[in-house]
């Protein structure tokens, strides 16, 4: 029951509200029950029963594109996909030795890592719960693989703060075991004087004194943190008489005044646990393994420059890789082209929906990979993966590879910046981007420089036929032309992450899939 005085809930508020419990295939629902129209389901493909035979034109090779050409021509649809680049995937991309990749006004780069390396410039890890996603690993036969995705034997490096801990590397177990024990003490002796007796029922307060002192490994006699062995040794414990150093605690002033704490979460965020999966061998593997399905209904090299529709059907026009103009009919369109690039083809739709492809922005998104000739984090660190947090947001975080274990080489994510920090290195040369990465790598790793041999960079809001990284929608977008967008203008219907509430992930892009081809084979058969 709600509260008397608590603000009426706003169809936005309940659709969010549905997205933080069920993620996008409960807010689908939701958005169905509310007479948006929109029907999907987030574990599973639809099940597309009744009569084909209409040809399907799917523009885009990325995730949602390949979604739906594949869940079309199983359903018996004649379907061609006409993709511009000479490579499927979209933004789930990998970059290995021989990729090639001219930014806008960019200098022309090709990849140079070791064969078998790699680095994944797009997405590069995916949560348990994007059911979509590993429906079609699990279908498609793409292997995956734990990916580390936070580390506590990794470091946190702040230049902002202030005090001994400042602008010095420290380990993140270090921080997490020092911050709760000197919380947990804290709060453990005003418990046990009494302080909070009101909020306690019979028993509880020596319950919550025992998790206390189980959280904040504090002493049982008088509860206070004098450490614990989890936050490491100063010298390890070893054979014959080496009992091993106990580390000692940082001050708590330090900690507080370093500001690192911010890193520390006891719940890891829905879309961030702590180990997610990769796939084996890059992130374009399952757009390949899409393409091995579909064969000769892909091709490549076919830039589409007018979209336009009747009551009839659709025509697409398109330029080939030899520079030749030709067009494609069907009696449908599936769109899977981001809105950013979809803004620059003349395409035949009403004022209304060109006006709501408007209401969106897209992220500004930079990565580097580094490649390093010694994996020195493994070998003189100890760190397997995870990530090093910095309060830098030119840099945000450097990232370890959660593949090749005990390896020679590696391949680091040297940097990952967003918005107008991803805009201002992005201006860089290609080797002022590796210069740069370089040395926020050193202030922490006395290795750092010595090793780099050679990297990969991406502007994703400079890369053709992207254009950014991902939808970034504004309340006012969300309730104006996202119910627009949802739905088919004509004959053309869009898919993508960007009409979905998992903006930025594949998952996103699977599901809006699932959600535009149900209406459009729902319509074929009405």
């Amino acid at each position: 029951m709600m509260n008397a005085g608590a603000p009426p809930l706003s169809r936005r508020s309940f659709l969010e509200g549905l997205g933080g419990v069920g993620g996008t295939g409960l807010v689908l629902a939701g958005m169905s029950a509310l007479g948006f129209g929109i029907e999907a389901r987030a574990a599973a493909p639809p099940v597309l029963n009744g009569r084909a035979g209409k040809r399907i034109v799917v523009l885009g090779s990325g995730v949602a594109g390949l979604t739906s050409a594949y869940e079309l021509r199983k359903a018996g649809y004649d379907v061609v996909l006409l993709e511009a680049r000479s490579r499927v995937g979209g933004r789930s991309y990998t970059a290995r030795r021989g990729t090639e990749l001219t930014e806008l006004g960019g200098e022309p780069q090709t990849c140079s890592f070791d064969e078998g390396l790699y680095i994944n410039p797009g997405p590069w890890r995916i949560p348990y719960h994007h059911y979509g996603y590993l429906h079609y690993a699990r279908t498609l036969g793409v292997p995956v693989e734990l990916f580390n995705n936070d580390n506590d034997h990794s470091y946190i490096y702040y230049d902002k703060g202030s005090g001994p801990l400042a602008r010095r590397a420290v380990r993140k177990q270090e921080v997490a075991a020092d911050t709760r024990g000197y919380a947990a003490e804290m709060l453990a002796k005003q418990v046990n004087q009494g302080a909070l007796d009101q909020a306690f029922s019979p028993g509880d307060k020596e319950l919550f004194l025992d998790y206390l002192k189980s959280e904040g490994y504090l002493t049982d006699s008088d509860f206070r943190y004098v450490g614990t062995p989890g936050r490491g040794y100063d010298v390890n414990p070893g054979a014959s008489l080496q009992p091993g150093t106990p580390s000692t605690p940082h001050a708590m002033s330090d900690l507080l005044h370093s500001r690192t704490w911010d890193t520390l979460k006891s719940v890891s965020d829905f879309d961030q646990q702590r180990t997610m999966f990769e796939p084996v061998g890059g992130m374009d593997r399952l757009p390949y393994a899409f393409a091995r399905e579909l064969g000769p209904v892909i091709h490549l090299q076919h830039v589409v420059e007018k979209i336009s529709q009747n009551d009839q059907g659709v025509t697409i026009g398109y330029v080939d890789g030899q520079g030749q103009r030709g067009s494609v009919s069907g009696d449908y369109c599936v769109c899977a082209i981001p809105l950013s690039v979809l803004r620059g083809i003349d395409l035949q739709v009403s004022p209304e929906f060109r006006t709501a492809m408007d209401g969106v922005s897209y992220a500004l998104v930079g990565k580097i990979g580094l490649q390093m000739k010694r994996r020195f984090w493994e070998e003189d660190h100890a760190i397997y993966g995870g990530h090093v947090y910095f309060d830098d947001a030119d840099i945000g975080s450097i990232s370890l590879p959660s593949t090749g274990w005990l390896g020679k080489k590696g391949v680091v994510l040297g940097y990952y910046q967003f918005f107008a920090n991803a805009a201002k290195i992005s201006a860089l040369s290609l080797a002022e981007r590796q210069a740069f990465a370089t040395a926020a790598g050193q202030k922490v790793f006395a290795q750092y420089a010595e090793n780099v041999e050679t990297s990969f960079s991406i502007a994703w809001h400079r890369v053709p036929y992207n254009l950014g990284g991902w939808a970034q929608w504004s309340d006012d977008g969300r309730r104006d032309a996202y119910p627009k967008l949802v739905e088919p203008d004509g004959r053309i219907y869009l898919a993508g992450e960007h009409l979905s509430y998992i903006t930025g992930w594949q998952e996103g892009a699977i599901e809006s899939a699932w959600s535009q081809i149900t209406k459009l084979h729902k319509r074929v058969n009405a």
